[in-house]
């Protein structure tokens, strides 16, 4: 069964950083694009970064510049790292795989707040 473990999801300030960190347990994992995805109060679930198996990335507008996404595929686990926070970033942040998601992980809170 796979399984996505989110973590490193904090309450900080504007201009603040923070670093999330997902465990997967996933067969193959070092051929799979995956994914950090957010969901907001009210809103769709949104993909925002991406890496392929190749080392290719892609990240949302919204955070282009800001955020950043590495993989370890001898610990399969996938981090973003999150530089000047903005309020709009406030959400539940999961990881997945790209393309076809899996079951969903529950995801860890991030609540960016002066």
């Amino acid at each position: 069964q796979v399984q996505f473990v989110e973590s490193g999801g904090n309450l900080v300030q504007p201009g603040e950083s923070l670093r999330l960190s997902c465990e997967v347990s996933l067969s193959d994992f070092r051929f799979y694009t995956m994914g950090w995805y957010r969901q907001a109060p009210g809103k769709q679930r949104e993909l925002v970064a991406q890496l392929a198996f190749g080392g290719l990335t892609n990240y949302a507008g919204s955070v282009k510049g800001r955020f950043s996404i590495s993989r370890d595929n001898t610990k399969n686990t996938v981090t973003l790292q999150m530089n000047s926070l903005k309020p709009e970033d406030t959400a539940v942040y999961y990881c997945n795989t790209v393309g076809s998601p899996h079951s969903w992980g529950q995801g860890t809170q991030v609540t960016v707040s002066s």
